[in-house]
């Protein structure tokens, strides 16, 4: 039979009921029947189901008909079929259901129905994706002939995700506001799992600290609308600003910290400059992506990093023709770049970033491009960093699946950032690999978001374990050329998601030399000064460093550390240890090792005797499906949990502060504590693999302030370069790193 014969509509077609819509992250059946095509399916041929890698949609089980997820497959004819799922097939679509023809075949005409999350014997259904799509599509291909070469349908199952009714509301204004000047407040509700949803009806009352004019007292949210955006604000004195939403007396969100100043030669400006769409591995159009980061995060700067090995040419040129239209100087600044996704053994992932469209694109391989790009692939961190030379261009490293080895390749004149936290976890051991190298990088946090939520990305259901990043950019305006003056000098610093104020200045009782580097020269020049800010260089000589550091958390503070290097060398809290009392922390932190599949999945009890618990609460559990579970009433719990570098726990509330034996059984590290004998300094335990450990501590019983300052003197000895900064922790959970100071001989 001639090749023709054998084209993807001769395969069978495939349908989905019911067709959807479906609230993301909800429970649903969904029947998938197949009709055989023109060959039918022979003996020990195959059918794959696949969905998307980073998709967080439950992974079926065929065993347990009750419980979720139970999934079911029938041959219209009776033949046998094996059914098990597995990540086996080609990115993006890895995550696939794979059905075999054990015994018999399929006929032309002959129908395979493949109930996901069969109801009929008590399961609830199967959990979706959490993160609404506008097409979740189920991708199917067909092995007729028993070859295992398969054949895609031409015509696709797919369904709508939308959000679901609000659970949680935001209120995000800018961090710096100068007095007299207009700025804007946008509120958000979101679903369960961050979705930003129109499915919301609350009268809001909104309660500032001080006047703001323009402010209404209340706000009155129904269903069908979006997110709620008041123009024109006015502040007209200076001030630090609080906003609370209350409801019925409930507070219901804070919105960030505002400073409001009579002058702001540097404003400040939250990107998110790390993620990607559909068009590689991620999910939705770019064009939806930007869109959801100018008018649902309400991001200042976005930019889209897609996998080089994805980006067709076609694309790259789509993607410049989107970043040029978005770009709006002034009100929203949109970077044109990519991901060299190297592997990790020829130097890792780098972000690159172009000040300006048109620019080529250097691929680390053409892996799933071949054919579509007429490049050469550049294979290596070291060739890529010379590939770009005489570019205006910028470099972050970055860990994703793969980790930037920055102590194998790296060029300080174009990579300028490291990347510390991401929706892949937390990596401050990047950026004492560059202090180790003698390197002067400042600190970013991006989403690297997957689904189509720069700005606003949550884990959902997945292992990735965190919220995603934002920076925090000082910029005379909000303009590209701006900002790279930004990056390209460490004028900046990242959190792990919140809009936490962070201020760190320096001043000299003397002038020093400020060594400022020309961008395309390994030389730079040098001024007197007797201040210094993030991400500058100071030649002290014998002149201590007067460091002065700022927080004014979006929860209270736990402890403003400052860091020499890799070492804590002070830490400040805002209470004393006459404030500790009742409340015990237990927390657990860290990742497997440096790589793929670094998450910590930990699963964890305590038991307490001699005392009894009162009252607890969860610290940072990011996916509502994993919850802290009271197994005997007032001594014991239990909690499944995940960490990638990044930190979570439960807070204890007792009914007698020192009294008790506290114990701790996780699968990673156990141990005992004397509560008589906990006193304001932690006990630990350590647990191996990257950083990890459970630690338990005091906190005070009631939340405190969520303003903190310390000062720091600095003293340099001479010798290799002295990094200093400071990291943020807040009782949430959030963490916030400056870009360092470097004093250097």
């Amino acid at each position: 039979m001639p090749f023709s014969s054998y084209l993807p509509e001769h395969m069978g077609a495939i349908t989905l009921s019911p067709p959807g819509p479906f609230v993301a992250g909800a429970y649903a059946e969904l029947i998938l029947t197949y009709t055989a095509g023109n060959f039918g399916i022979d003996d020990t041929g195959m059918v794959k189901i696949s969905w998307r890698t980073t998709s967080d949609m439950s992974k079926p089980q065929f065993d347990r008909p009750a419980a979720p997820n139970f999934t079911t497959v029938e041959a219209s004819n009776g033949a046998k079929l094996e059914v098990w799922f597995d990540r086996l097939n080609i990115r993006p679509y890895a995550n696939t259901l794979l059905i075999r023809v054990g015994r018999g075949y399929l006929r032309a005409g002959d129908t395979r129905t493949v109930r996901m999350g069969d109801r009929r014997q008590g399961s609830p259904g199967y959990r979706l994706q959490t993160n609404c799509e506008a097409r979740v599509e189920l991708r199917t291909s067909i092995d007729a002939f028993a070859t295992y070469e398969f054949t895609e349908l031409p015509e696709q199952p797919a369904f709508a995700l939308v959000p679901g009714k609000a659970a949680h509301w935001k209120a995000i204004w800018p961090s710096l506001a100068v007095a007299g000047e207009p700025f804007r407040l946008a509120i958000v509700a979101e679903d369960a799992w961050g979705n930003p949803t129109a499915d919301a009806e609350q009268t809001l009352s909104l309660v500032p600290s001080r006047p703001v004019r323009g402010l209404p007292q209340r706000v009155t949210v129904t269903r069908g609308g979006g997110p709620r955006v008041f123009d024109n604000l006015v502040v007209d004195t200076p001030s630090d600003l609080e906003l609370r939403l209350l409801a019925g007396g409930e507070e219901l969100a804070r919105a960030n910290p505002l400073r409001v100043t009579a002058a702001a030669p540097l404003r400040r400006y939250w990107g998110d400059l790390h993620g990607q769409s559909g068009e590689t591995i991620g999910m939705g159009t770019a064009e939806s992506y930007f869109c959801y980061a100018r008018d649902l995060a309400f991001l200042d700067i976005v930019g889209h990093q897609g996998n080089d090995f994805q980006i067709t040419d076609a694309f790259w040129a789509e993607l410049n023709r989107l970043t040029a239209a978005f770009d709006a100087p002034g009100r929203f600044v949109c970077l044109p770049g990519y991901e060299w996704s190297g592997n990790t053994g020829m130097g890792g992932d780098r972000n690159v970033f172009f000040r300006r469209e048109g620019r080529p694109i250097r691929r680390s391989s053409h892996i799933l491009v071949e054919g579509q790009t007429s490049s050469r692939a550049v294979y290596t961190a070291d060739e890529f960093f010379r590939a770009l030379e005489g570019e205006d261009a910028l470099i972050i490293a970055h860990v994703g699946g793969r980790y930037a080895d920055i102590k194998s390749a790296h060029d300080g004149r174009i990579e300028r950032s490291v990347e510390v936290h991401s929706t892949w976890g937390t990596f401050e051991w990047l950026l004492h690999d560059a202090f180790e190298k003698g390197y002067r990088v400042g600190v970013v946090c991006h989403s690297d978001d997957h689904k189509g939520r720069p700005g606003a990305t949550r884990p959902g259901a997945s292992t990735f374990g965190a919220i995603g990043g934002l920076t925090c950019y000082f910029m005379p305006e909000l303009t590209r050329d701006a900002l790279f003056e930004a990056l390209r000098r460490r004028r900046h610093y990242g959190t792990t998601g919140t809009r936490l104020f962070l201020d760190l200045r320096a001043s000299f009782a003397q002038p020093v030399t400020s060594f400022s580097e020309d961008p395309q020269l390994a030389r730079g020049k040098e001024l007197a000064v007797r201040e210094a800010a993030m991400g500058d260089i100071i030649r002290p000589g014998s002149v201590p460093m007067q460091l002065a550091a700022e927080v004014i958390g979006t929860a209270p503070i736990e402890r403003l550390d400052v860091l020499h290097g890799a070492k804590v060398v002070q830490t400040a809290r805002p209470f004393a240890a006459s404030d500790l009392g009742r409340r015990v922390r237990v927390s657990w932190q860290g990742a497997e090792y440096r790589g793929r599949g670094r998450e910590t999945m930990w699963q964890g009890t305590l038991t307490l005797t001699g005392n009894r618990i009162a009252r607890f609460a969860p610290v940072n559990f990011l996916n509502p499906e994993r919850k802290v579970v009271e197994t005997s009433p007032g001594a014991a719990l239990a909690w499944s949990s995940v960490t990638t570098g990044n930190l979570a726990g439960i807070d204890l509330w007792l009914d007698e502060a020192r009294r008790g034996t506290l114990a701790l059984e996780t699968n990673v590290v156990s141990g005992e504590v004397d509560l008589a004998k906990l006193d304001d300094v932690a006990v630990a335990f350590d647990g191996g693999g990257l950083g990890r450990r459970i630690s338990i501590y005091r906190l005070p019983e009631q939340d405190w302030s969520r303003r903190l300052a310390l000062e720091h003197v600095a003293n340099f000895a001479g010798g290799a370069d002295l990094p200093v900064y400071v990291r943020v922790t807040q009782s949430d959970g959030h963490q916030a790193w400056s870009s360092p100071i470097y004093l250097i001989a």
